[in-house]
């Protein structure tokens, strides 16, 4: 066997034994003799991978005394506590994988399951105050799930940089990043004096600045109903009708802007609909309302009904714009982040269910 990297996979092997728990602290590891016998190499590889081990603080060796697994008191450094804090909950993450498995599932619905799960706790915590460094991506905004998958693929978009979500509506991330407590903003806040997305509404909240309007995507929003729409419904006026439970988006979120709107467009009053103060904070929260029965009916994304395989009834495409200040956007990592965008992200978004993504990338230099 090469013994280039011989030393590396040895200091692994131990790693793993101690990550794992089957090597507690001070254990004394084998002799430089047992390893090389057990893989048939040289003293000086065994040596090696100890080193890497020292290295790393995972194991100290003292002359007379042979080498030992490192004590509690060495492991609660931060160099060693974070890798075994990751890898305690990767352990976790294997395990419920095992269980998902064994019970039938396939690996996408657990992905999906999983996503979805982390997406409704995303909404329900407080916005993690991260520090202002150029590789922390502050987002605000409305919740999306294209976005999310942007968070989620940042790793192989930009190694460098990660971007943090904060869904709290289309005109809380627009104050958010009025504030300075987002670098990046997305909303799709539609103007019924004009009939334009977005852009009556970055007017009056940052008159005299210079912004960049970034397309996301085009998104179709509509009723999600129960598997074979049992109910039947087929638009706005069918939420007044008995027996509709009906499950809402929160206020100030672009979806109740547009749902606002449109029912005063109709003349139809929201007194009169059942569960319209049944407010949810993300579209995933909405479809799941109507999958456990919370709601029978909702208006959210395709994209949301698809998740939970319920039935969609079309009613409004939307623009959902990212938003960023001019100056911040001409800086990396945002300006990477919408070079990719223009370039890539169509074709690498395609999968995504109710969505257009013709003009995605296109920038819009907004001096207000």
């Amino acid at each position: 066997m090469d013994e280039t990297f011989l030393y590396k996979q040895i200091a692994e092997t131990i790693r793993q034994e101690i990550l794992k728990g089957r090597l507690q602290p001070g254990d004394r590891l084998p002799s430089i003799r047992t390893l090389m016998q057990e893989w048939h190499c040289t003293p000086g590889t065994v040596q090696r991978a100890y080193q890497e081990l020292a290295g790393k603080g995972l194991v100290i060796s003292r002359a007379g005394r042979g080498t030992h697994v490192a004590s509690e008191l060495d492991l609660c450094t931060p160099q060693v506590r974070l890798p075994l804090r990751r890898a305690g909950i990767v352990h976790r993450a294997e395990a419920f994988l095992l269980e998902a498995l064994t019970a039938g599932y396939e690996l996408p619905e657990i992905q999906q399951a999983f996503d979805l799960s982390l997406d409704r706790w995303r909404a329900l915590q407080e916005p993690e105050a991260l520090p202002i460094e150029s590789h922390n991506l502050r987002f605000a905004g409305s919740h999306d799930m294209a976005v999310i998958w942007l968070s989620s693929h940042m790793p192989q978009i930009l190694p460098d940089a990660s971007l943090h979500l904060s869904f709290n509506g289309s005109l809380g991330g627009l104050m958010a990043l009025a504030d300075g407590r987002a670098d990046l903003a997305g909303c799709h806040l539609w103007d019924s004096e004009t009939g334009q997305y977005n852009v009556p509404f970055l007017r009056r909240i940052f008159p005299g600045q210079t912004l960049l309007q970034v397309h996301l995507a085009r998104r179709n929003i509509g009723l999600i109903t129960l598997p074979g729409n049992p109910l039947k419904a087929q638009g706005l006026p069918d939420l007044l009708r008995p027996g509709m439970i009906f499950a809402n988006r929160q206020t100030g979120s672009g979806t109740r802007v547009w749902l606002d709107a449109t029912l005063q467009n109709l003349n139809l009053p929201t007194e009169q609909i059942k569960g319209y103060e049944i407010e949810k904070n993300t579209h995933s929260e909405v479809a799941r309302a109507v999958a456990e029965g919370e709601a029978n009916v909702g208006l959210g994304l395709e994209s949301a009904a698809a998740a939970y395989e319920l039935a969609f009834i079309p009613l409004v495409q939307e623009q959902y714009d990212l938003v960023a200040l001019a100056a911040a956007a001409s800086e990396t990592p945002l300006s990477s982040l919408f070079a990719w965008l223009a370039k890539e992200g169509a074709a690498a978004m395609a999968g995504l269910s109710g969505y257009d993504l013709t003009c995605t990338g296109q920038q819009n230099l907004l001096h207000l």
